[in-house]
């Protein structure tokens, strides 16, 4: 039986893939409207997600509420495990 590098079985879960869409969908609305108001979108959504205070995210463009929609310990885990390439 031939061996393989990699013989392990992966497992592809289209449901975590549709979530992480949603995800990036909604995180890219909230940036756009961050710097639509000229906010720097990347200490709002940082001071944000350290907080959870959701005055750190502006209402234009629905942005708050969309927000609110994401769960942070989810974000911060995916945003992890994409800085560390995981």
């Amino acid at each position: 039986m031939p061996k393989y590098e990699n013989d392990k079985t992966i497992t592809f879960s289209i449901r975590e893939a549709e979530k992480d869409r949603d995800r990036r969908t909604k995180l890219r609305a909230v940036y756009d409207a961050l710097t639509e108001k000229g906010y720097n979108p990347l200490t709002q959504i940082s001071g944000y997600i350290l907080t959870e205070d959701p005055t750190y995210i502006t209402n234009h463009r629905n942005a708050r509420a969309i927000m609110r929609k994401i769960d942070r310990d989810e974000l911060l885990d995916a945003l992890l495990k994409e800085y560390l390439h995981i």
